[in-house]
């Protein structure tokens, strides 16, 4: 990443024409985004996925508008240089085309957003038409969208059969045609996200969904082995921070109740 500029939109699609892959993670606090931002990630998702990792919801459904717009403002405020998406949280933007233009506009007005995320195809194509039109870059979501867990009855991997693949291919080129500057793709097989990939001229961004997306994300608090309730497949844990953060804990209560702590030095 330039060390000077902050990532564009543009920037993306130029990366995915260069084959340099595009990295991402979620946040949901200004210390984490903060950090994330430092090290060089280009992407940063205010995920629904707060819900659970944030929250301790079973799903992402529970998570509001006003909640999205207060994680939003607080990564924000950690961000210099990584692109800021906002997630568009159930029922914000469903109802109705100007429901939706209002709450995306909120993202951008009020948290700072640089563009949110949308999941589905044909429902939402009208409003992805026109948040772009307005102004509001949005990113699309597919294959697997948590928000229809109740419906699909939990998470299973999309697109294996050959009319779903199809199915898949379509939504793709739909989102494209409707102004999506970018696609995630979400638990499906990884010859499929490849072809998808590669028949788009916007960027994919793979999660669950193999080596040949434009790019990838992970839910930050998976990656860091913090969140501890499942392992999907697709998570490459990069450090136990729940278990050195539980050990540091013990130690610290250790200490408090044997006096170690504070010590001589550590006193005024």
């Amino acid at each position: 990443m330039d060390t000077m500029d902050k990532r564009t939109i543009p920037q993306l699609r130029e990366m995915k024409e260069k084959g340099e892959k595009i990295a991402c993670l979620t946040a949901y606090d200004y210390l984490t985004a903060h950090l994330l931002d430092k090290a060089g990630i280009d992407l940063i998702l205010v995920g629904d996925s707060g819900a659970m990792v944030f929250a301790g919801h079973e799903t992402t459904l529970p998570i509001n508008m006003d909640q999205i717009i207060y994680h939003t403002q607080a990564v924000a405020r950690g961000v210099k240089k990584s692109l800021l998406i906002a997630d568009m949280p159930f029922l914000s933007y469903q109802v109705s085309t100007e429901e939706a233009v209002r709450n995306a506009g909120r993202c951008m007005k009020e948290a700072n957003a640089d563009g949110v995320k949308l999941e589905g195809s044909a429902p939402v194509l009208e409003t992805v038409h026109r948040l772009v039109t307005i102004g509001i870059p949005v990113m699309g979501h597919i294959g697997l969208t948590p928000q229809s867990i109740r419906s699909l009855g939990g998470y299973p991997l999309r697109g294996k059969r050959p009319e779903e693949a199809e199915a898949l291919k379509q939504e793709a080129r739909a989102l494209e045609e409707a102004g999506a500057f970018s696609i995630v793709l979400e638990k499906i097989p990884a010859d499929l996200a490849a072809e998808i990939s590669k028949m788009l001229t916007i960027p994919t961004i793979g999660i669950g969904a193999g080596p040949q997306c434009d790019g990838q994300i992970l839910v930050t608090h998976d990656m860091l082995g913090m969140f501890e309730a499942f392992k999907p497949k697709f998570v490459r844990r990069y450090a136990e921070l729940g278990k050195s953060i539980e050990d540091a804990v013990r130690d610290y209560v250790r200490d408090v109740k044997t006096t170690e702590y504070p010590d001589k030095s550590e006193s005024y």
